[in-house]
């Protein structure tokens, strides 16, 4: 499962590059603001007839990102997910509708996954985010005891609010999912306020493409390419885009070489490649970016082959991609020395209106 994206930030890129057509400000207003929560950056773009209107919604969504990172944060000991990690054990407990929604999701993944993505993996998680921070490799005990905490089918949900582990250790680690939904709960706020053309990044990792921008089909995004050989992209209209890929091996030693840790075998995955997902919520593309880059290229083609509006690209570093979905909405093309495959997204966006 991923950690903040902040133990990752000199490693990893920005998996997005996204292209803004220029708006005159006598034509279509166009607003952009950031908020710094969950570990990371989150950004809105928004077009509309009103900049005060679209200012106004942008900071109703931001204060929402802000709001469920309260609720499912790791970090924070006053959260809801942490008092759920230390309360559950046994016992039911009652939690804020929110979190049950996302871990009831995530249980729907690990099923469908048959256990590689799940969300119980916290204990291992924390074990090797120690070894990360420049801390001793696990030992064979310690990674074994920390093994013998996950399990999904230790978490029960009882509708429509309550939780029990059904063991002493089990813990629950939503950082492969909780930036997705906290995007899809900014999207619905921004079409409350009657925004329809809005672009929503979480870090660069999950973006959501509301309608499209003006005189465009859509917001093109040209996604991440260890490579550099290819031009994976994807326009988004009304649908999101997540990437997962693995920290580069030089950021650590033995074998803790990287941040996603395999729940099976409770080591970190080791693979060489940069996985995108299109769907329809940013929730499910989020964590079937995890899901996809644990399974794999043929395993995970197969679970996307079940899944509807779906689509995913796998990108290895010697450059080569498979891409599966009934939509072929992601496009691969031959891109020679791509000059912009590791700008950050950022660099395209509006400079911060004050409103």
């Amino acid at each position: 499962m991923r950690w903040n994206r902040f133990l990752l930030a000199a490693s990893l890129t920005s998996s997005f590059f996204l292209y803004v057509p220029e708006v005159s400000s006598q034509s279509t207003p166009i607003v952009y603001k950031k908020r710094y929560a969950m570990g990371t950056v989150f950004e809105i773009v928004a077009y509309g007839d009103s900049a005060e209107r679209i200012s106004t919604a942008i900071d109703q969504a931001l204060d929402e990102v802000v709001r469920l990172d309260n609720v499912m944060s790791n970090f924070k000991p006053e959260s809801d997910l942490s008092r759920m990690n230390r309360e559950a054990h046994f016992h039911p407990v009652r939690i804020p509708v929110e979190l049950y929604k996302v871990i009831e999701t995530s249980l729907v993944y690990s099923r469908l996954s048959d256990g590689e993505y799940d969300v119980s993996v916290a204990p291992v998680v924390d074990l090797w985010k120690a070894a990360l921070a420049g801390g001793a490799t696990p030992t064979a005990a310690e990674q074994a005891q920390a093994r013998s905490c996950v399990g999904y089918e230790k978490i029960e949900l009882m509708a429509p609010d309550q939780i029990e582990f059904h063991s002493h250790c089990t813990r629950v680690d939503l950082a492969s999912i909780v930036k997705g939904y906290a995007v899809d709960r900014a999207t619905a706020i921004l079409r409350a306020n009657g925004i329809q053309r809005a672009y929503i990044d979480a870090g660069g990792s999950t973006i959501y493409g509301m309608g499209s921008p003006p005189d465009r089909d859509g917001w093109l995004v040209h996604l991440r390419d260890p490579s550099n050989r290819l031009d994976p992209q994807v326009k988004l209209i009304s649908n999101s885009v997540s990437t997962s890929e693995q920290t580069a091996a030089s950021t650590l030693t033995g074998d803790a070489p990287g941040h996603i840790v395999v729940p099976g075998s409770g080591k970190p995955l080791r693979t060489r490649y940069a996985v995108s997902v299109t769907a329809k919520s940013a929730t499910d593309s989020d964590a079937l970016s995890t899901t996809l880059l644990l399974l794999g290229p043929e395993k995970g083609a197969a679970l996307v082959s079940r899944l509807k509006d779906v689509t995913a690209v796998w990108v290895s570093a010697d450059g080569q991609s498979t891409i599966a979905g009934s939509e072929t909405t992601i496009t691969v093309r031959e891109a020679g020395a791509q000059a912009d495959a590791e700008r950050v997204g950022h660099d395209a966006l509006p400079k911060e209106k004050k409103n």
